[in-house]
């Protein structure tokens, strides 16, 4: 079968899908079928870990956040993708799952409010939904039907599936708020706050508390069902966060940075002259950074609202989009970290930078660089996931050959590799700590600072073509892999850019293709 047949047969798939794949809310957890061959790879290697906390400042709290460690896809505002509690050791781990839909249910970015239930957002070719979730069986409580995303429609229509896997709107960047409510910005162009009730039965469901309009400043002349073929721009929100006065700021794919006051529903707007923003960004009381794929931007906000850039510096784009990366620039968010710095990845084009700028107001000119270290192998180097930052230290993942759910069928992998990087203690550059051949194919991996272990999920090479995934450990301290834990085979499986998320119960969430898996320890 060519590969055009093969596309319009899956188009005509997944159109079906979208129109009888509706699963009721309350619904008990359905487990992610393996693929064959998952009798023939090993379950579990290595031997359980010891939890050795890692002492250091933690990211500040954002006060109109929740808790850091439950309120969004890195953690905190400051980004930098660590959680406060203990993950699996490694003690027996099991495995279980839920199957969101038989074609995608991706849950990425997951959350928890304060008393541990799961809040996260799952894409469909529905569009995507709010789901929460029991924590322990993954057993649906609640669902929220967001609109579907433009991507969608044109994949389908149009036989280009890759418009899916290099959308980053409609709500999979998303956060948690002081008062445990969903705030997101969905397809169309709307932000809103969602809170989720329980009712005297005891059922549960999400409710509309606040809906902003950012129509009157941001292009939506999108493609639909009813609008196949638009003349206008469509121009979709990436991401949002709160600052530390309560505004929510905003950002778009085609350079746009707003924000939205919360109080008076005033929109403000500027835009980046030929930029564009494809991910998150990060916040401290010191400014909102925002990474463009020209430059990283430090913004304030004026006192109406306005943002206005405090200071930008360039960075190496390269020539080109590297596999693996979503666009020509940065597959970073902004890492705030350490003693006032900033941490990103350039797009060099033999080998990408780890690069630490001074994040002040007042640095001076030609000082705000503290390094740029050069990582994997040459010609093989790019990420578009965030770094971890936890004190001084940075760690970084290979992503470079990832594109999508076919790059690794049939037993395939990709060069991988991660990197440990630490700002040296008087901030005169910067050194290589450890290197590690894991390799994580596209993963947002996390640190628990409660234990010291850096978890990533793994897919080796395997001669037989069996897709096995693992949730792989290793030792934050020295880069050695300490445990893996085999989650499951096949397609299905694969994480396909969603995060791990670590729970307050020690347990690890990830986002699959076809869902969510948790990996926890016995007992």
């Amino acid at each position: 079968m060519s590969r055009r047949a093969l596309a319009r047969a899956l188009a005509l798939t997944l159109a079906f899908c979208a129109s009888t794949l509706v699963g009721p809310a309350g619904a008990l957890a359905a487990e992610i079928p393996k693929a064959p061959g998952h009798r023939l790879v090993s379950p579990y290697e290595g031997a359980p870990a010891t939890a050795q906390p890692i002492p250091a400042p933690a990211p500040a709290q954002n006060p109109f956040m929740a808790a850091n460690g439950r309120n969004g896809m890195h953690g905190d505002s400051w980004g930098s993708g660590t959680h406060p509690y203990s993950g699996p050791l490694g003690r027996d781990p099991q495995v279980t799952s839920e199957q969101i839909a038989p074609l995608g249910g991706e849950c990425a970015t997951a959350t928890f409010d304060a008393a541990g239930r799961l809040l996260t957002v799952c894409g469909t070719f529905q569009g995507f939904k709010l789901k929460l979730l029991d924590p322990h069986s993954l057993a649906t409580l609640a669902e929220y039907q967001l609109p579907q995303r433009s991507s969608t429609v044109e994949a389908i229509t149009r036989l280009d599936f890759e418009k899916i896997f290099k959308d980053t709107s409609g709500g999979a960047y998303f956060y948690l708020d002081n008062q445990d409510r969903l705030v997101l910005a969905d397809s169309r162009h709307h932000i809103l706050r969602i809170a989720h009730r329980q009712a005297a039965d005891g059922s549960w469901a999400f409710a509309v508390d606040d809906d902003w309009d950012l129509g009157g400043v941001v292009p939506h002349d999108c493609v639909s069902w009813t609008n196949l073929f638009p003349t206008g721009t469509c121009d979709p929100v990436t991401s949002v966060m709160p600052d530390w006065q309560g505004r929510i700021w905003w950002v778009t794919r085609l350079g746009r940075v707003g924000t939205v006051d919360p109080a008076t529903g005033a929109v403000r707007s500027v835009q980046l002259a030929g930029e564009e923003i494809q991910n998150s960004f990060s916040v401290a009381e010191d400014g909102v950074s925002i990474v463009s794929d020209h430059a990283l931007y430090s913004f304030r906000a004026a006192a109406d609202g306005t943002p206005v850039v405090q200071w930008r510096q360039t960075y190496d784009r390269g020539t080109g989009t590297k596999p693996g990366s979503v666009n020509q620039g940065s597959g970073t968010t902004p890492d705030l970290f350490g003693d006032g710095y900033a941490a990103i990845t350039d797009n060099a084009d033999d080998r990408m930078n780890v690069v630490v700028y001074r994040r002040g107001n007042d640095v001076p000119d030609g000082q705000r660089e503290v390094c740029r270290i050069p990582v994997f192998g040459s010609g093989r180097s790019t990420t578009d996931n965030s770094l971890i930052s936890w004190g001084n230290s940075l760690v970084v993942e290979n992503n470079y050959g990832y594109e999508n759910l076919t790059s690794l069928t049939f037993g395939r992998s990709v060069v991988g590799g991660a990197t440990r990087i630490d700002v040296r203690a008087d901030g005169s550059g910067c050194d290589t700590v450890w290197q590690s051949a894991v390799r994580s194919p596209s993963v947002v991996p996390k640190l628990s600072t409660a234990n010291g272990l850096v978890y990533f999920y793994e897919k080796e090479p395997n001669a037989l073509g069996i897709d096995a995934w693992y949730l792989t450990a290793v030792d934050f301290r020295t880069g050695a892999v300490r445990w893996k834990k085999l989650t499951g085979t096949g397609p299905a499986y694969d994480n396909n850019w969603a995060p791990i998320t670590i729970g307050p119960d020690g347990t690890a969430y990830v986002g699959v293709f076809n869902g969510i898996v948790a990996v926890r320890d016995r007992g």
